[in-house]
């Protein structure tokens, strides 16, 4: 990586990992050590994902869970990335119309009929059978065990189950029946047992079949064929209470389920200094990542450096320029329109509108042929500015920004790196006898067929889980991912500008102080947004708060770990294997050796 004026800091809070055998990294430790567990018993990379992924979803309920969503991007032997998609589409039920004759201007972001089709599974279950060796019964063992003898409840879950636990009682039985044992709200650190998804996933592994791939088939089948599907559906279809305070009976259909496969999707990529960012196509918000640093590009490197007052405050208007294209031209069709968005020229145009000043306006750029989507620009009353990415719960089930990641790569270049998300317990009701609630991710979509991420029925809602490959010289040499809803991208960025211009370890980088700004529609429900919002970690200084200030930014200085989940494996050119993770929330953490 290129040569920088910052200096790298001499401390940091764990070492970077390195090693030749295996590497992973988590946002939970439990998840770590199933999924380096894989390798050191033989498993691939893919193998060991798989593993750590169903964990996650044990071990972090309030942050994903199997009828969820998943993106990722792997690449067999470092090589030829690809996307997996596992975010599901709007059922065949959802449209605008039924949505407007129940007196909605908003998908609900808590209840069933913000449900796209369930994909994490999906998506899991095409990843082991196409570039794993494990049998699925033997990578679902541990989150079996998990959910059989229990995991420790995080401080967050117990807060997040805390903020809905009237919700439950008065309106979710069937949730309070599963995440409230005992009448009562869990106490963090206390152990937490999940025997009915333990149940389902030892009924699923029993499918039967000649070989491994039939029997991953058949693991599919009885997902979204048999019971789980009918079990499904049928609950999400009574009528319940939905986060604007409506009763309404879902629209997810057993043939919603019937039809929908995960995907094999070819990546977008931009050039940044010599290296080659990897990410998943604009039906995501990936490509914003990829625009913020077309954008930066046209900027000398000492006036990126993130932890100076210039380097924020150029990062932050690049990233409102990224988001207004986002919300004008993302969606489905939107892979010609990046041909624009990520040419030089349009780059250049963009970089220009860049001051000394923060810009209070809403700034789509124009694309040939195309006229930009103007979302409503709504004040946030609820507060959402000071959000730092974990989980911000109402009482009413209202979730910004939460997710998971987890990161493998192996002595054979095998990397992955995989973002799985929704189906939180706080999202929609308890299915009784299955251990799992349908994800709300149908809550990024708009009620306006001048969206171009319109609600409409076998179309994906524009999920913002980002996970990133950087490739050098047709090899991969590092795969990341955050969770944190409209911050994944954000947090993003400051990350690889220190990695790539300032030579920071990846340890270093995740570590260094973050930001992001909050001056975009936010992707989750009510679609909030606030003008100029910048949050910063207190350990960005000072001076270069008052200087942001002095910008005309609004910033909100909020503890000094609390931005970010970061977590990265790496490869080098010599084989030798890395690995880095969060420190913040104490949760994160990498392996191997």
């Amino acid at each position: 990586m290129s040569p920088s004026p910052w200096t790298p800091p001499a401390f940091t809070t764990r070492p970077t990992l390195t090693g030749s055998f295996g590497m992973t990294a988590s946002t939970h430790w439990l998840a770590t050590g199933a999924a380096q567990s894989v390798l050191e018993r033989g498993g691939n990379a893919f193998d060991a994902a798989v593993a750590g992924c169903l964990v996650l979803h044990v071990a972090e309920p309030h942050l994903n869970g199997p009828a969820g969503d998943l993106v990722g991007l792997v690449a067999p032997g470092g090589r030829a990335p690809r996307v997996l998609s596992g975010q599901g589409a709007a059922p065949a039920a959802a449209t605008i119309a039924h949505y407007r004759s129940l007196g909605l201007e908003a998908v609900p972001g808590a209840g069933g009929l913000a449900a796209a089709i369930p994909g994490a599974f999906p998506a899991l279950l095409l990843l082991l059978r196409e570039h794993g060796t494990w049998e699925f019964a033997d990578v679902a063992a541990y989150a079996i065990g998990y959910a059989d003898r229990g995991v420790p409840v995080a401080p967050a879950w117990a807060r997040t189950v805390g903020a809905v636990a009237e919700l439950f009682r008065a309106h979710w039985p069937t949730s309070a029946a599963l995440w409230m044992p005992d009448g009562r709200v869990p106490e963090a650190g206390e152990t937490f047992c999940n025997p009915e998804w333990a149940h389902t996933l030892r009924r699923l592994a029993a499918a039967a079949g000649s070989s491994r791939t039939e029997r991953i088939d058949a693991v599919l089948r009885e997902w979204r064929e048999g019971s789980v599907a009918r079990e499904l559906t049928a609950f999400l279809a009574r009528p319940h209470r939905h986060s604007d305070g409506g009763a309404y009976a879902g629209v997810l259909a057993p043939e919603d389920l019937r039809g929908y496969d995960a995907a094999w999707e070819e990546p977008v990529t931009y050039r940044f200094r010599g290296i080659d960012v990897v990410k998943a196509p604009a039906w995501g918000s990936g490509p914003v990542l990829l625009q913020a640093l077309a954008i930066l590009s046209a900027f000398p490197d000492d006036e990126l450096d993130p932890a100076s007052a210039r380097g924020a405050h150029v990062i932050i208007e690049a990233l409102k320029l990224a988001f207004a294209d986002r919300d004008a031209y993302y969606g489905e069709d939107a892979r010609e329109v990046l041909e624009v968005l990520l040419s030089d020229a349009y780059a250049r145009e963009r970089a220009a509108l860049i001051t000394d000043a923060a810009s209070p306006d809403w700034r789509p750029g124009a694309v040939p042929g195309r006229e930009p989507f103007l979302p409503p620009l709504v004040s946030d009353a609820g507060g959402a500015g000071g959000s730092v990415g974990e989980p911000t719960v109402r009482s009413d089930g209202e979730t910004r920004g939460d997710t998971c990641h987890l990161d493998v790569v192996d002595a054979a270049g095998n990397i992955a790196s995989l973002t799985p998300s929704g189906g939180w317990l706080q999202s929609s009701p308890a299915v009784p006898g299955l251990g799992l609630a349908a994800g709300t991710r149908l809550q990024m979509t708009w009620l306006d067929e001048a969206a171009p991420a319109a609600l409409r029925p076998g179309a994906r809602p524009r999920t913002t889980l980002s996970p990133t490959l950087l490739q050098r010289d047709g090899e991969v040499i590092e795969a990341l991912g955050t969770p944190g809803g409209d911050q994944q991208d954000q947090w993003q960025v400051p990350y690889l500008l220190r990695r790539i211009l300032g030579g920071f370890s990846a340890q270093a980088a995740i570590d260094a102080p973050t930001f992001h700004t909050t001056h975009l529609p936010s992707s989750f429900w009510p679609r909030a947004w606030e003008p100029c919002g910048v949050v910063v970690e207190a350990r960005l200084g000072a001076d270069v708060v008052d200087d942001l200030r002095a910008r005309g930014h609004a910033v909100t200085v909020v503890d000094g770990w609390s931005l970010g989940r970061l977590s990265s494996v790496g490869r080098d050119a010599g084989g030798i294997l890395s690995a880095a993770a969060n420190p913040r929330g104490a949760s994160g953490y990498a392996a191997g050796r």
